[in-house]
C-alpha cells in the first residue's frame, strides 16, 4: 500500500472499513496472483445503495493522466474492465462520484497495488451502454434466437433426429399434452415444513418448467396450433398464481426458482402467440416474481457485499438471467438486473471457488451451482455473445469432480449430497460433458460416458427429475457444442490440490475400478459455513470398486435432525475428537467462518504423495485450550497410507481417533480389519507417544430421530480413544485391498533417541520411511 503524502483534500472522507470473514474483499492486492487479465477489482460499498463509483488504475502512484485509466460511473462494488491491461505492476483506488460529471464527490481510497504477468487469458467486459446493443429484440431469446430456430426447424425437418430432437418431442414433449395443467400448490399443513411436501411439491414444480417450456419449444418448431395453445394453457394457468402465496420466494424459494423459470420461458418461448391482455397478464406475474429474487439477493441478502449465500448466489444464474433476458425493453428493471447479474458472474463469482477450479460446498454441490451456471452461461453466449467460459474457472473446474468423486464412489468425498449413497448423480455427468464442450478436455468426457453406463435408470430420481429433463439437456448442448472424444485420465496424473478451498483429491488409476483408490482430504478456510461441515483434516477412501472410510449419514434434508445433529458434525467423520468435542458446525455463519483449516502442502515425491493439514482454528472453536493440530498422510506407492496425527494442548486432552465403514469391524487391541462385497482394509495404530488406545465402535446414528432414517442403512463408528497428554504424536497404518487380492504391509519402529522411525516394506520390498519428531514430555495426567 502507498503510504506517500497526499495533498488534503476538501472532499469529505470515504467510508472504507475493514473486510471481514464473510465479506467481500479489497482486491486485487500485492498478495494476489492473478490468472485473467484485465483483473477483478472489488472494494467494500458504502452505505448509499444508489452510490456510484469511479476507479482509477495507474502504472504510476502518483496517477497521471497519461499513465492512468479512469472509469466512471460504476454502478456496483465490483468491476471487470473492457479492455486488457499491458503486464506490469499497477497501483488502483476508488472514489464515490457524481454520476453525470464521474468526478468524485468524496475522497480517494487507500491505494493498492498489483502485479500483472504476461500470456494470461483475456477476459475483458464490455461495458452496459455497449453489452447488448447488437442483441435481437425479438422473440424467442433463450436457447435459439428466431434466425436460429428457423435453421433448427429446417434441420429436424431433414432429419428428426438432428440434435436427438426426435427423443426430446416423444418423450419430454408430447406426455405433456395429455396431463392435466397443474393446480397452484397448497403449501405446507399451518405452514410448517414438512419433507415429503417439500420434494413432491419441488417436483411438481419443475414439471411445471417442463411442461410450459417444452410444449412451447415443441409446438414453435413444429408450427403445432394445438401444441401452442395447450403450452399456453399452461403459462396462463401459472400467470394467474399468487406470486405472494406458496410458490413465493419468502416461502419456499426452491419452488418459487422453477416457477419464476417456467414463467421466464413461456413467455419468451409463446410471446408472439398471446393476445396483449394475456402477455401483460404474463409478464406482470414473471416481474412481480423476479422482483421479489432479484430485492432479496441485491438488498437484503446483499450478495455483493455478502457473497456466501448458497441460494442466493444460485439465485443469479437460475432466475435474474433468463427472466432478465425474456424481460429485456419490457421492463425498465430487467435491464439492471441483467448487468448486475453478468457483473457479478464476471467479477465475483464463485465465492466458493478457487484458482484450481475448486468448490468449497463439495462436487454435489458444485453440481447444482454449476448447472444453473452452465445454464445461464449458455443463454449468456447465445443471445448476447458474452462467454463466461472464457474465464479461467470455468476452464479448470472440470477437474473438481473428476478428483473429489468418481464416477465408481458413493459415500467417499465431503459436503451435503442429495443422492443418499446412490452413484454420483447424472448431472455430474452432464456438467462435465458440457466442460468437455468448452475445453476440449477428453477426461471430462471421459467421466460423463462413465456415468452414463454406470447409472442408467435413476433419471426420474428426485436428485435428477427434480432439477434436469435430460432430454432437454441432450438437445441443446448438441445445438452449442461439440461431441469431444474420450479420452481416460492418465495413470500418472494422480493428485490435485485445489489450494484456496482446502481440498486435495487423489485418484490412482480412475479409469479401473478394479484397481481404483480414491483419497479425498479437506481442510478448508471455509470452515463449516453452508454445506460445508466440520470436517476439517478428515479423509475418506474408496478402493476397488467400494467405498471405505465413508463419510457417515445421510443428507435427508437440511436442518434435519440427521443433517444437524450427525451429518454436519466432525463425529460423522474420519477424523479426531478432542475430549469428546469436534468443530463448530452450527447456524452461526460467522462461527462456522472461524472455524476453518488449511492444506499447508500437497506434494507428489516420487514415491509418495505427501499431504499436511492444519486444523488448529477448527478445534480451538469448541476446544480453546488446544495450540495445534496437525494431521499429515503418506500415500506410498500408490498401495498404502500412513496417517500421522499431532496435536498439542495448554492441558492434557483426551484424543478420540474416528473411522467409519459401512459395517461393523474386527478389533484387536490396537488393529482393526474391515471388510466389504469387493474390498476392505486394515488398520494398526503404529506409535502413539502418549500411550496405547482403547478400540471401541458403535454402529446407528445417536441422537437422530429414526423417523428420518427409516429404511436408510446404518454404518459403523470406530473410535479408537488415547490417555490424555498435552503432546499427541500419533501413527497409523491404513492398508485398502481387493478380497481377491489380500495385501499385507510389514513394519517396525526404531524409538530411540530424538525421533520415531517408523519403517515400511510391501510385497514387492520397496522400502519406505517415516520420521516423526518425539515431545519426550507429553504431560500425561498420572493414573489414579
Amino acid at each position: 500500500m502507498n503510504t506517500a503524502v497526499r495533498p488534503k483534500s476538501k472532499l469529505p472522507a470515504l467510508d472504507e472499513p475493514k473486510a471481514g470473514r464473510l465479506t467481500i474483499q479489497y482486491g486485487p492486492t500485492e498478495a494476489d496472483t492473478l490468472v485473467e487479465n484485465p483483473p477483478r477489482f472489488t472494494w467494500l460499498p458504502v452505505i448509499e445503495d444508489e452510490a456510484r463509483y469511479v476507479l482509477r488504475i495507474s502504472t504510476d502512484a502518483g496517477y497521471p493522466a497519461d499513465k492512468t485509466h479512469v472509469f466512471t460511473d460504476v454502478a456496483l462494488n465490483f468491476f471487470t474492465p473492457d479492455a486488457p491491461l499491458p503486464p506490469g505492476r499497477y497501483h488502483w483506488s476508488y472514489a464515490v462520484c457524481d454520476a453525470q460529471t464521474g468526478k468524485p464527490v468524496t475522497q480517494w481510497s487507500s491505494d493498492r497495488s498489483f502485479d500483472l504477468a504476461d500470456d494470461l487469458p483475456q477476459t475483458p467486459l464490455a461495458r452496459r451502454a455497449s453489452r447488448f446493443a447488437h442483441a435481437t429484440r425479438a422473440h424467442p431469446r433463450l436457447w435459439l434466437t428466431p434466425d436460429r430456430l428457423a435453421q433448427f426447424r429446417k434441420d429436424v425437418t431433414r432429419d428428426a433426429d438432428h440434435c436427438t430432437w426426435s427423443t426430446f418431442y416423444e418423450e419430454s414433449v408430447q406426455p405433456w399434452m395429455d396431463r392435466p395443467v397443474m393446480d397452484e400448490p397448497a403449501g405446507y399443513p399451518d405452514n410448517k415444513r414438512v419433507a415429503s411436501i417439500w420434494r413432491q411439491t419441488y417436483i411438481d414444480c419443475q414439471e411445471l418448467l417442463y411442461a410450459i417450456r417444452h410444449l412451447a419449444i415443441g409446438g414453435a418448431v413444429t408450427q403445432d396450433a394445438d401444441m401452442i395453445a395447450r403450452a399456453k394453457e399452461w403459462l396462463l394457468s401459472a400467470a394467474g398464481w399468487n406470486p405472494a402465496g406458496t410458490t413465493s420466494r419468502s416461502y419456499t424459494d426452491e419452488w418459487a426458482f422453477r416457477v419464476n423459470l417456467a414463467l421466464a420461458w413461456g413467455y419468451d418461448w409463446l410471446h408472439d402467440h398471446l393476445t396483449e391482455d394475456e402477455r401483460a397478464d404474463v409478464r406482470a406475474a414473471l416481474l412481480a416474481r423476479t422482483r421479489e429474487t432479484a430485492e432479496h439477493l441485491i438488498n437484503n441478502a446483499r450478495i455483493h457485499l455478502f457473497p456466501y449465500d448458497s441460494h442466493a448466489v444460485r439465485a443469479v444464474s437460475a432466475v435474474l438471467i433468463p427472466a432478465s433476458i425474456a424481460l429485456l425493453d419490457d421492463e425498465a428493471e430487467a435491464e439492471d438486473w441483467l448487468n448486475y447479474s453478468v457483473e457479478f458472474l464476471f467479477t465475483v463469482y464463485s465465492p466458493w471457488g478457487d484458482q484450481q477450479g475448486g468448490w468449497a460446498e463439495g462436487p454435489h454441490y458444485w453440481m447444482t451451482g454449476m448447472a444453473y451456471l452452465i445454464d445461464a452461461a449458455n443463454l449468456l453466449k447465445g443471445y448476447s455473445g458474452i462467454n463466461l467460459y472464457e474465464r479461467p474457472f470455468f476452464q479448470k473446474t472440470g477437474d473438481f469432480p473428476l478428483y473429489t468423486k468418481a464416477p465408481d464412489t458413493r459415500r467417499a468425498t465431503f459436503g451435503d449430497d442429495s443422492t443418499m449413497g446412490d452413484l454420483p448423480a447424472v448431472k455430474i455427468g452432464y456438467n462435465l460433458r458440457q466442460y468437455a464442450g468448452v475445453t476440449g478436455d477428453g477426461a471430462y468426457q471421459w467421466y460423463y460416458d462413465q456415468i452414463k453406463r454406470t447409472n442408467p435408470g435413476t433419471e426420474k430420481a428426485f436428485y435428477n427429475w427434480g432439477w434436469w429433463d435430460f432430454n432437454f439437456d441432450e438437445m441443446a448442448y448438441r445445438t452449442d457444442f461439440p461431441i469431444i472424444e474420450a479420452v481416460p485420465p492418465a495413470d500418472d496424473d494422480v493428485l490435485r490440490w485445489f489450494k484456496g478451498i482446502g481440498w486435495v483429491g487423489m485418484q490412482y488409476r480412475m479409469q479401473d475400478p478394479a484397481n481404483h483408490i480414491q483419497f479425498v482430504m479437506k481442510s478448508s478456510p471455509y470452515g463449516s459455513i453452508s454445506h460445508s461441515h466440520g470436517d476439517q483434516n478428515a479423509f475418506c477412501l474408496s478402493a476397488f470398486g467400494e467405498d471405505l472410510a465413508i463419510q457417515s449419514g445421510h443428507y435427508v434434508a437440511f436442518n434435519s435432525t440427521m443433517h444437524q445433529g450427525w451429518r454436519r458434525q466432525t463425529r460423522s467423520k474420519n477424523a479426531i475428537l478432542i475430549n469428546g468435542h469436534g468443530q463448530y458446525a452450527d447456524k452461526d455463519k460467522a462461527q462456522a467462518m472461524r472455524a476453518a483449516g488449511r492444506i499447508v502442502t500437497a506434494e507428489d515425491r516420487g514415491d509418495h504423495i505427501f499431504v499436511q493439514g492444519d486444523a488448529t482454528a477448527a478445534y480451538q472453536s469448541r476446544s480453546p485450550e488446544v495450540t495445534s493440530v496437525l494431521r499429515e498422510v503418506y500415500f506410498v506407492n500408490n498401495q498404502y497410507f500412513v496417517i500421522v496425527d499431532n496435536i498439542d494442548a495448554d492441558k492434557p486432552v483426551e484424543i478420540d481417533w474416528l473411522l467409519h465403514a459401512n459395517a461393523p469391524m474386527v478389533l484387536g487391541g490396537s488393529t482393526f480389519r474391515y471388510t466389504g462385497e469387493r474390498a476392505g482394509f486394515y488398520g494398526q495404530f503404529l506409535w502413539s507417544e502418549a500411550g496405547g488406545p482403547a478400540l471401541s465402535q458403535e454402529t446407528g446414528f445417536d441422537g437422530v430421530d429414526q423417523a428420518e432414517i427409516e429404511g436408510l442403512p446404518l454404518s459403523t463408528c470406530l473410535k479408537a480413544t488415547f490417555p490424555k497428554a498435552t503432546r499427541h504424536r500419533l501413527a497409523t497404518l491404513l492398508v485398502p485391498y481387493p478380497l481377491t487380492a489380500p495385501r499385507r504391509v510389514f513394519s517396525f519402529l526404531d524409538d530411540q533417541g530424538y525421533d520415531c522411525d517408523l519403517y515400511f516394506t510391501d510385497a514387492d520390498e520397496r522400502s519406505f520411511k517415516v520420521i516423526v519428531p518425539k515431545t519426550f514430555d507429553v504431560g500425561n495426567t498420572p493414573a489414579k
